[in-house]
């Protein structure tokens, strides 16, 4: 007797399957150790645990020269923007203040001073580096100044995507200048939410996109062209600095980063370009 088609459909599929091992499904893809996720590195793409060792190695590169070539680059108004975004941030005199990302005390030291001013006053600053070397620089230029309180100043390493500290455990959260170089934006953000009290503040001062055609020009000859060879005239170091102007232009718009600070659970998320959007103060509130 001869076998029906279905029949012979059938054991041509058993003997397929007895030869040849089960096809990679989506599930089996994920699994595979040789397929990994991916992020940005400046205009390079690479695995999600290379972003992290690579963005390390710029900072212990520039510690040293860090403030000298901020200072270059923007030819001093980095310093109006974080005296303003200190001022936006309005630090009461007992807060417990988290400054992330805060490698060399610019705004830590400018908050305190804030809290100093008031007599009695019992505020405290935590500032959290993932780079040790940032924050022994932090360190140095807190102790060659008599103007702050040592005993009310923490340093500590740590990475913002992971905070090494309980919930609600404080009032403020600043972080300027370094979001942009951490792989997850969005658990950076979730984490500053669990950290801060009810009714805590968190600000994040960020370079960001020039709308203006014309000066987005300008902008992007003086970024690529001139930066870089600052850079390696300043600091010996091209490399760094090409990346640094680099992630400026991966970092999400100013509107997209709003609604990722509202979808973490902020209240009244919103931003304020300065300097024709060169960079923007971004701030929402803990419910």
């Amino acid at each position: 007797m001869r076998a029906s088609s279905s029949s012979r459909l059938l054991l041509l599929h058993h003997a397929v399957n007895k030869r040849m091992p089960v096809s990679l499904t989506p599930r089996h893809l994920a699994q595979s150790p040789r397929f990994f996720a991916t992020t940005h590195f400046g205009f390079q793409d690479v695995e999600e645990g290379e972003k992290a060792k690579k963005v390390h190695e710029v900072f212990a590169n520039v510690a040293g020269r860090y403030d000298l070539m901020n200072d270059a680059m923007s030819m001093g108004i980095h310093r109006v923007w974080k005296n303003y975004f200190v001022h936006r941030l309005n630090p009461q005199p007992n807060w417990k203040h988290l400054d992330v990302a805060g490698g060399t005390g610019d705004i830590a030291f400018r908050v305190l001073r804030k809290m100093q001013a008031v007599k009695g006053s019992t505020g405290h600053v935590t500032v959290l580096d993932i780079n040790q070397n940032m924050l022994d620089v932090g360190q140095a230029r807190a102790t060659q100044d008599a103007t702050l309180s040592q005993e009310r100043l923490s340093w500590v390493c740590g990475d913002a995507e992971s905070l090494p500290f309980d919930d609600q455990s404080f009032d403020a959260y600043t972080i300027a200048f370094g979001i942009r170089n951490c792989t997850h934006v969005d658990k950076v953000v979730a984490e500053a939410y669990r950290v801060l009290k009810k009714g805590g503040r968190f600000f994040c001062l960020e370079f960001s996109q020039v709308k203006n055609p014309l000066l987005r020009m300008v902008y992007d000859q003086y970024s690529f062209q001139v930066i870089p060879v600052l850079g390696h005239v300043l600091a010996g170091d091209w490399h760094s600095y090409q990346y640094l102007v680099e992630s400026i232009r991966r970092f999400p718009r100013q509107d997209e980063f709003r609604d990722m600070i509202s979808t973490a659970g902020f209240q009244g998320s919103a931003y304020e370009n300065l300097t024709f959007g060169t960079c923007a103060v971004h701030c929402g509130f803990k419910r």
